[in-house]
């Protein structure tokens, strides 16, 4: 049983007729009342009482009236809803991002421009480090992420589009020594221990921090997510490099100092998703970072 079958059974029952039925569907009579005798014949049952002045529905036809109302109306609700999420107006856009996309506020930014756009499309959030988020891009499991860049080049199948690039500031305890100080050189980070975001293994900012000291850094702690590098930081377990918008988050017990020397380093943010072609809300969201 096809829908179309009972789309020409509704026909016949809301008219009542055969002929203007066939008219209402754009077919001739005979074709429709072929259709009829086969929609019959699989279930096996009379749908019609005929007589030469009109057509009545038989007791099955009554029975299967309330169901194929059901199923074509169905089908056209999914209809409605795939040319909705064709067009991008619903669905889901599942979104990874680091801690600094949400303290430089370029996340919030873009989440708000999108849902004044398309305000029925859902969003899925999950704080990841930057390898999980390119790994689950990859896998399809996340349709953007909000990655920093750090030099390194991108899986074969992703693309990414540049989000943002601040300079480096030096996160510690209010207690520490380099703290009475209103900015800091490199030279003051000298022997200091640090805390770095290893989430992305030690080719993330490992070879950064050794770039930015002139040699290889002394590694007090490597943690996996940005306020274990700041609550690490405030309780003055090593200095911490981070992008200046995590100024933003006043830790009890945290400071933030700024590097007398400008430094060519900078920390740079991406939006990542899949090279190629998207669909629906995912190429909405594209778009809206395109523009």
């Amino acid at each position: 049983m096809e829908l179309r079958h009972l789309r020409y059974f509704l026909a016949v029952a809301d008219e009542g007729h055969f002929g203007r039925a066939a008219e209402k569907l754009h077919i001739v009579q005979p074709a429709l009342s072929a259709q009829i005798r086969s929609l019959e014949e699989e279930l096996g049952v009379t749908l019609f009482v005929r007589s030469t002045r009109k057509v009545e529905l038989s007791d099955a036809g009554r029975i299967l009236l309330i169901e194929a109302r059901r199923t074509v109306e169905q089908a056209e609700r999914a209809k409605s809803v795939m040319r909705r999420a064709a067009r991008g107006e619903t669905g889901v856009v599942r979104i990874g991002f680091v801690g600094n996309a949400v303290a430089a506020g370029r996340l919030s930014d873009d989440l708000l421009a999108f849902h004044a756009a398309w305000p029925d499309v859902a969003v899925e959030l999950h704080e990841m480090a930057s390898a999980a988020q390119m790994e689950a891009i990859l896998a399809g499991r996340l349709d953007v992420g909000y990655c920093p860049q750090l030099g390194r080049p991108l899986p074969a199948g992703l693309q990414a589009r540049p989000a943002g690039s601040w300079h480096w500031e030096v996160a510690m305890g209010a207690r520490h020594p380099l703290a009475a100080r209103r900015s800091l050189r490199v030279s003051d980070l000298l022997e200091q221990p640090f805390i770095v975001y290893a989430g992305d293994g030690d080719e993330g900012q490992l070879p950064m921090l050794c770039q930015l000291l002139g040699g290889e850094p002394r590694i007090a702690y490597k943690v996996g997510s940005t306020m274990s590098v700041l609550a690490l930081a405030a309780a003055g377990l090593g200095l911490a490099l981070v992008p200046t918008p995590l100024r933003k988050l006043a830790l009890p017990n945290l400071v933030y100092r700024r590097l007398a020397e400008r430094s060519p380093l900078v920390s740079e943010l991406a939006a990542i998703s899949r090279a190629g072609d998207e669909w629906g809300a995912v190429r909405r969201y594209l778009d809206l970072l395109d523009g």
